[in-house]
């Protein structure tokens, strides 16, 4: 959260540093990941621009670095678990895992370049967070946040089996360009 400690869950084991489910594989962000997602990131702005506060045309292979050093931090601090997305061998997107929901719960997030999104990819993306996330002690619960105007990120929850549990305000502070100003909050539970 903007001005305050990241969140952590109390006496967390870390997530496995490499995960899969199906022909997807996730992981572990690097540091040396920087390139990959810069070039990810940048064949993707026209995707991630109307969802992504980040995702602007000024967005640089330096943004990348400090992200990526950013993901590594927040690993060992235990306030997040970043990932790259492989589908045979080759960089297609990005997920993680957040703990930013509150004691016991961690949020999902991700996005996938757009020539593979309506191929299943961020659907087991999500099924691997979830399974590892509900494998850590002290994790009972796993979110995923979208804004209502997301309809393909909402279709990841939904084929998932997690229960639409409300909607919230989002962050005007954090308003990307399609936002609507709602955001939809799904759960699953242990």
């Amino acid at each position: 959260m903007p001005g305050g400690p990241p969140a952590t869950i109390e006496g967390m084991d870390q997530p496995p540093e490499e995960l899969t489910n199906a022909a997807v594989t996730l992981r572990r962000r690097q540091p040396t990941d920087a390139q990959v997602t810069f070039e990810l990131i940048s064949e993707s702005l026209d995707h991630l621009q109307p969802w992504m506060l980040w995702a602007t045309p000024d967005y640089s292979l330096e943004h990348a670095k400090e992200y990526s050093q950013r993901c590594d931090a927040e690993w060992a601090e235990g306030s997040a678990f970043h990932y790259v997305i492989y589908v045979d061998q080759a960089p297609v997107g990005s997920a993680g895992l957040m703990a930013r929901v509150g004691t016991g719960g961690l949020e999902i997030g991700y996005w996938v370049h757009p020539s593979w999104t309506g191929r299943g990819v961020a659907t087991s993306a999500a099924a691997a967070l979830t399974d590892a996330a509900l494998a850590l002690p002290g994790v009972d619960r796993v979110e995923i946040h979208h804004d209502v105007a997301n309809k393909a990120s909402q279709r990841v929850p939904e084929k998932l089996g997690y229960a639409l549990v409300g909607e919230v305000p989002s962050d005007p502070d954090m308003a990307a360009p399609a936002d609507s100003g709602r955001v939809k909050v799904w759960r699953i539970t242990r």
